[in-house]
Order: structure tokens, then sequence, then C-alpha cells
């Protein structure tokens, strides 16, 4: 009979915590048979993702080596990292990690199945002391985090196949780690207390052989047999819904050769360029790599796509701060946003891909809500993680499936009813945001006006083409009733930052939907930043968010207060780095590392986003300066392995914090909107223009210069509380009914029944002969299903 379970000590271990979220690379195959993801740092695999690109289920993989006598190396601590991809246009990863006292390295060449959802490395130990030719003994130690939590797994060793394994699993995932030749020990425990380091830790050797650990955090240690000549082995690790699947799919993937493996992993990842336009290849005369970064950028892009959610890209692979983060909070990026979906949809457009930014269409179609809503981000199942509403989200499916018409690749994609939605949630809800592109602040901000007028020309450009001139007519009305406001909702007239320099956009001007709208506020109003970052006056708060205004075509490059503001932005928001300009997401900013080095804990100091130099590299290219330096900037920025984050340190080295000056600080590596926004300014180079201009909107405000209106609209997120009674006044409301006004203090009233000049928006207007100047509007809205707004509203007539 076998012998009964040993059951390890020390329950339930110590508080589970994910890891670093520096990466140096993410992988996945390109089939999407292969429904597994993983991302590496320090020398080792970290979160492995299965069975979709959000839910990670490891904390970290790593080795430890000892000999037996005198040390314990841990991988990610103890020794020095190299990384290379030997295949410039694929995922594969050579780890190298070298014993400082030069003893050996460990070369690890890492890459998933190409059809099974199992994570592979070769590992290889080379001896560089022979003195230490029969000492070292190798042991792969795994953190589970089964199901997107350390908490409540369970561990087990376990034969099946006549194959020793290493098992955890927690609910319904399950995983199995082995390896070829097979391990020669094992043992399963408690992390901190009986897993295989404070073993070895102890002694230089595995004592302990445990065979069951249940409902903790939870590690699994395995000693890898390395004697065989050429000291190389193959470790796996399977996933699956049962233990027998992932251990199926383990033994599997360990049955072939690994070379086989690798050839067509490689193959896989090769196909891309088959069927593509070689616009890529156009790009590398932009590049100062040659292209690389470029092509890296592209296969970062497509490895953040579901395989089961397809279209679908998750924002970062990785969990920013996460080695500080406990594993109660299930967020991190591995979500979707859609601002980051058509970010990232577009550099594939602009890499000339089309395949994934038309899944990326269908998939935000299936997200928008029924009323032109969506979430602010959400599972890849489409169920929303935070509850915000942000509206230049609400614009993305419109400006995505422009962009797809653009490059002739809409045919079979239902895009007009999803902008028809879009529209009418951008005029219901606009235009104060809830929240702006950087979530945080509500009100009138620039980038998010942008936004929303670029997508409702694209909307009215939809209607005219459908032959719906009276649609296409009020789109474009309110359009331009937006744009022609831009400058009194955003700009201020007293800005103090830069002597000389009043005048110029401001981040936000904060307002609330529902408020009426206060002439002048911009220049009085006071901001209260999120993070720790205290209260400012909103004219002495700047970004960079203006500048959509130029990219989207809404104001031209040469435009005076964009180029007053591009002033003050340099002087108030730049850094110059080792690698070139950085730039702040804002002035005040405390989304970031703390200054003395450690995480960001709610509060902390805001770095250089490399995103943001690649936008203002897309202005410099528009206003006819240089553009290629913010380019290679973008390319400095990246790390060995070719990852672009989210921010920069930029302050003075912190080696007890493992900051570099210019370097990346400890938040999300890579960003799919870093990667993006390189694609974006490589493109335009080549274009001589930037490629996410929307060449409706351009052509109306930028090239032809509109700058006034033809009405006024009023609608109960924004009661205005002024009107030029020479224009025509549109009452906006998202249901059918009646407007009851008067504008003799109800001595007689009208009743103006409201038409629906595009789906699921009713309005009704008031012509200049409706309207005395130097009178007062009063009106109210009795909706068709009984209910009303509940109370009557004044409008001043002026002119």
């Amino acid at each position: 009979m076998p012998d009964p379970p040993s059951e390890a000590f020390g329950a339930p271990g110590i508080e589970p915590r994910w890891t670093s979220s520096a990466k140096v690379g993410v992988g996945t195959a390109y089939h999407t048979a292969s429904r597994l993801w993983f991302t590496l740092s320090h020398g080792v695999v970290n979160e492995v993702y299965h069975p979709t690109a959000d839910q990670p289920n490891t904390r970290d993989l790593q080795l430890l080596i000892t000999d037996g006598e005198t040390f314990l190396h841990e991988e990610r601590r103890d020794l020095t990292h190299a990384v290379e991809r030997p295949d410039e246009d694929t995922l594969a990863y050579r780890l190298t990690n070298t014993d400082p006292g030069g003893r050996y390295r460990v070369v690890k060449d890492v890459l998933s199945d190409p059809h099974q959802p199992v994570l592979l490395q070769r590992i290889r130990l080379e001896v560089l002391d022979s003195t230490y030719a029969e000492k070292l003994r190798v042991f792969a130690l795994l953190a589970p985090h089964a199901g997107g939590s350390g908490r409540g797994n369970h561990a087990a060793a376990c034969d099946l196949a006549g194959e020793p394994l290493l098992r955890a699993w927690r609910d319904g995932t399950h995983l199995a780690m082995g390896a070829r030749p097979g391990f020669l020990r094992r043992s399963v425990g408690y992390s901190g207390s009986s897993d295989g380091y404070q073993d070895l830790q102890d002694g230089f050797d595995l004592a302990w052989s445990f065979t069951e650990a249940r409902d903790g955090t939870v590690a699994l240690t395995g000693e890898l047999d390395l004697s065989a000549p050429g000291r190389t082995a193959v470790l796996g690790l399977g996933f699956g819904d049962s233990a027998t699947s992932s251990a199926c799919a383990l033994l599997q993937a360990l049955g072939d050769r690994f070379d086989e493996k690798r050839e067509s992993f490689l193959r896989q990842w090769k196909r891309l360029d088959d069927g593509c336009d070689g616009t890529l290849n156009r790009l590398e005369a932009q590049c100062g790599d040659g292209g690389g970064l470029a092509r890296l950028s592209r296969c970062v892009l497509l490895a953040h796509e579901d395989k089961t959610y397809q279209g679908a890209m998750t924002a970062s692979l990785s969990i920013p701060w996460g080695a500080h983060q406990s594993d109660a909070d299930p967020g991190g990026y591995h979500l979707v946003w859609p601002r980051d979906l058509l970010h990232a949809a577009t550099a594939l457009l602009a890499a000339g891909e089309t395949a994934t930014p038309r899944r990326a269409m269908t998939y935000l179609a299936c997200l928008q809500q029924a009323d032109g809503g969506i979430p602010q981000n959400a599972w890849l199942d489409g169920e929303p993680f935070w509850p915000g509403l942000q509206l230049d989200e609400v614009a993305a499916p419109a400006l995505l499936a422009w962009r797809l018409r653009r490059a002739g690749a809409c045919e079979g994609l239902a895009t007009p009813a999803v902008v028809r939605r879009a529209a009418a949630k951008l005029i219901h809800s606009g235009p104060v945001t809830p929240q702006e592109r950087w979530e945080e602040n509500s009100g009138y901000s620039p980038s998010t006006l942008a936004t929303c007028v670029a997508a409702l020309c694209v909307a009215a450009e939809g209607f005219a083409e459908a032959g719906e001139a009276a649609a296409a007519a009020f789109v474009h009305d309110y359009a331009d009733w937006l744009a022609a406001h831009v400058e009194a909702w955003t700009v201020t007239t007293r800005g103090t930052l830069v002597d000389g320099e009043p005048r110029h956009f401001v981040r936000i001007n904060p307002a609330e939907a529902g408020d009426t709208p206060v002439p002048g506020s911009v220049d009085t109003a006071e901001v209260r930043l999120k993070n720790g970052g205290g209260t400012h006056p909103a004219r002495d708060v700047v970004d960079l968010g203006f500048l959509q205004l130029v990219r989207y075509g809404v104001r031209p490059a040469d435009d005076a207060t964009v180029a007053a503001s591009v002033r003050v932005a340099d002087a108030v928001l730049k850094h110059d780095l080792p690698g070139g300009p950085g730039y702040l997401r804002y002035n005040h900013d405390g989304y970031g590392q703390k200054r003395d080095g450690s995480a960001f804990d709610t509060e902390g100091v805001g770095g250089c986003w490399p995103l943001l130099t690649g936008e203002r590299g897309l202005y410099a290219l528009a206003a006819g300066e240089p553009a290629g330096p913010y380019l290679d900037a973008l390319a400095a920025f990246a790390n060995p392995g070719g990852m672009l984050p989210e921010q920069l340190w930029r302050f003075p080295d912190d080696p007890d914090h493992d900051l570099e000056f210019g370097g990346p600080a400890g938040s999300a590596m890579p960003l799919c909107w870093s990667h993006a926004t390189y694609l974006n300014l490589a493109r335009s180079l080549c274009d001589g223009e930037p490629f996410d201009r929307i060449g409706p909107c351009h052509d109306r405000y930028a090239r032809d210069g509109r700058r006034g209106f033809d009405a006024t609209f009023w609608c109960p997120a924004h009661p205005i509380a002024e009107a030029d009674a020479a224009k025509p006044l549109r009452i906006v409301s998202d249901r059918p009914g009646t407007l009851r006004w008067t504008v003799d203090g109800w001595d007689t009233s009208t009743d103006t029944p409201l038409t629906a000049p595009l789906p699921l928006v009713h309005a009704a207007e008031l012509r200049p002969a409706d309207l005395p100047a130097g009178g007062t509007l009063r009106f109210t809205l009795h909706h068709a299903d009984g209910g009303g707004l509940g109370r009557n509203f004044d409008v001043r007539l002026t002119g």
C-alpha cells in the first residue's frame, strides 16, 4: 500500500503578495489553442495567466541553487540577470542568470506550448568553476496563486503515468508541475514555514518530503535532475480545470522534443508577416534600431489579446507595485480599459494589422450598453470592475469604427448602430465628464472634449452617408457647439505658472454632471487632486491633454492658445532624462513611487510617462518641428527586454529600491498604451502627419477653421443658464415627451412635442422668434412614460 500523506506544518502560511511589475518580457503562443500567458522579471517567471489574460495563477516560479555546503542562491535575488529574444519577431525568451561569484550560470529558454496551456522552460546549468561540478543542486520553487488568489490554495505531490509531479489547485483552477528528466525529490509546504526555501536555507538540502498542504499560501518544490550530459532539463507547468486535464496537458507537452515545440512556437509568430502589407518595413527607416522595437511593440500588443474573448486586450500583464500588493485586491492592470483598447487597436492599424482591430471593434460593440455607455474598465467577460463613466471611452467605439473604415477593414462589422449609440450618450452625458482620461476628476477636460467632438464628427459623417441629413446636421451642430466653447470652458486667462503666459489650457475645470455652467469658473475654481496631490487653483494645474485637440483635428497646431500651452507644459511638466524628454501627467500628481523610493500606497509622487513623450512628438510633427528625437527617447526608455513602462523615475539613483534616474519606476510594465504610442509616432513620421488624426474633424475645424455654432443646447446633464436669443435653442432629453415652456412667467405656456432627430435622442427646438432677447425662458419636461424633471428651469436670453 502507498505511504499515507505527509502533511506540511505551519498552515496557513504567510500573507500572500503579488510580485514585481518590472517585467522584462511577456509571452504567449500565437495560436488560440494555447490559452496561457507568461511574464518575466528578475530572471524568473512571474505571473502565468490561464485560461484568460485576466486570471493570474502564480506569483513566481524560480530556481534555488545550492552547493549543499556553503550557499543557497535565489535566482531572482542573488544572481545577475540578462534577457534575450533570439528571434525579434517572436516572444520566445532566453534568460541567463549568473552567479556573481563566478561558479555557475543558468540559461533558460522560455516559451509556451504552441497548442496547450503549458509553460515550458529548457534549463541548462553551466558550471564555470570545476570545483563545483559535482556539488551543485538545482530546485524549482513555485508559488501558486490559483484562480487569482494566494489564499486557500491546496498542494500535493502525486504520481501520474509513472511521473513524479507536483500539483496545486483552488476552486476550479488546477496546475501541475513536472520535469524531464523527472524530479529527484519533491515537497509541498506553506510559504514562510514549511516551503522548500525554508528547508534548503537550513542545511542546504531538501530534508522535508511533505506530500500535502491544504487551504493556505502554499509552495511547491522539486529537485531537477541536471546530472545528464549537457546538464539540461525541461521544466513544465500545465493548467486545466481538473487534476487530470492539467497533468495530461503537462505530460503531453513534456513528451515532445523541446526543439520541436520551439520551432512550432516561432513559426506561429512568423506567420504574422505572411499577410502583412509591408508597413512594418516602412517603419524601419524611422526607427533608430532598425525597427526592432516596432516589431516587438506589435508582438506585445498582440500578446495582450485574449483568446476566449477575442478582440479584448488588457492594459498590461502586470500589477503595479505588485510586490507590495495583497492579492485581496483582484485588479491590477489585467483588465480592459476601452481607452487603452482603442490606442492598442489604432497602433496595430498603424503597423498594418487589421484582424485584431476588427475583433476589438466587435468586442467594444458587445461591451457597449444599450444607451451607448461603456464601462470604465471591465473583466474580459464584460463584467464592470470600476463603476466610473468617462466620455472619452464612450467615444472609443466610434473612433475605432472610423479608423477601420479608413483602413478598408470595416466590411461585415455592424458599426453604424454602435456609432449612433455612442453619439447619443455623448450628447446626453456631456460636455462635463464624470472622469477625464486620468480617471480622477470630473469637469471640462480639453482631451475629453477633443475626443467627443471627433467622435461626433464621425457620427455625423455616417448619418450623412446614410442619407439622414437632418440627423447629420443635428450632430454636427452639437459638435460645433462643443468645439466653439472649448476655450471658454478650459482656458485660463490668469495662469501664474510661467511669467508672461497667463492664457493657456488647464488640465481640468472642475464641475459635476448636472451643474449649471458658471462663466469664468476656470479662472476661479479650485481642483482637489487625488492620491494626496492637494487642492490647487484649477488655472495652475496643467497636463498635455490639450494636445489631443491638435491630434484629432479640433484645433490647428499653430493655434495661438495651443502654442502658449505647449510652452507652459514644457516649462512645468518636462524633465530632461538620460533617454530624452519625459513628461508628468500633470503638476502635483500623486500617482507614483514615493519620493523616498518606496511603493505607491494611495499617495506618492508622479513619474514621467513615456506615452506623453510620444504625444509631444505627435504635436511636434503636426507643428512642423523635428519629431524624430521623441521617437528616439521612447526607444531609450525601454528596459533591456524592450518593455516600455507606464512611469519613469525622475530623481537620482536609489539603489536601495532598484531605481535608476530615467529608468522604469515600480508602476505597470509593459504598458500597452506606451507601446501603442511608439507605433503611432513611428507611423506618423512615415506619413508626415499624425496617424490618429480624425479626418472629418480635422477638415471641419483645423483645416476649414470653423469656430462658430448655429444652435445652443440644453440637457439635464448640462443645464445652461444663458443662451443667445439669436440662435435656436434645443432642449434635449433621453426619452420622448413634451416640453412645456413660457417666456412670461407662466401667464401663457406652450407644449412642444419632443422629436427624435437621431436614435435615442429626443429634442424640442425653440426658434429665435420664440425667444425674446432680455427675457427668461422657463420650462419643464414631461416624459411620455409619465415621469418628468420635477422642476422648472430658467434660461436667460441674451442678444
